[in-house]
């Protein structure tokens, strides 16, 4: 019996082969589009995922400004931080951070899903938002993928 078989491949930084992949964001929910942009993100759709490893995708989100909130999470979704100072707790509804940048809803909820430790940093920063459908990178050729065949 050939043990070679069985050993576990872990992928590392020279076998890892990184996409570019363009999604729409037009029509999606948040969360959802958020989860499986992480999923990208991360590389845990690849067969040769590890989890300590940046195996994933270079994701593209267009449309940014077309995303959709279910039931009445515009005003009532609040993103809290603190400013380090006493009594500077400030707090911004859904719709209010959405007036601010559109592509800012996106990072922030697809930046929660990801690890918190220098990982995660390395993976977010594969990520580019845009509010419209026009985006930087075209000599990347991106693969446009429908996220609603994703899962």
């Amino acid at each position: 019996m050939d043990t070679l078989s069985y050993k576990t491949v872990s992928a590392n930084k020279t076998t890892v082969n990184k996409e570019w992949v363009l999604v729409d964001a037009e029509g999606q929910n948040l969360g959802r589009l958020a989860s499986k942009v992480a999923k990208l993100l991360r590389g845990k759709h690849k067969p040769n995922f590890t989890p300590h490893v940046d195996c994933g995708d270079n994701v593209i989100v267009i449309n940014a400004e077309k995303i959709n909130l279910t039931g009445k999470k515009w005003d009532s979704k609040e993103y809290i931080r603190y400013t380090g100072y006493p009594g500077g707790q400030r707090s911004l509804t859904a719709a209010e951070l959405f007036e601010k940048g559109a592509d800012r809803l996106i990072e922030k909820s697809v930046k929660g899903m990801l690890p918190k430790n220098k990982l995660g940093a390395d993976l977010f920063r594969n990520l580019k938002v845009y509010a419209a459908d026009k985006h930087d990178h075209e000599a990347q050729k991106p693969k446009t993928i429908n996220l609603n065949e994703f899962k």
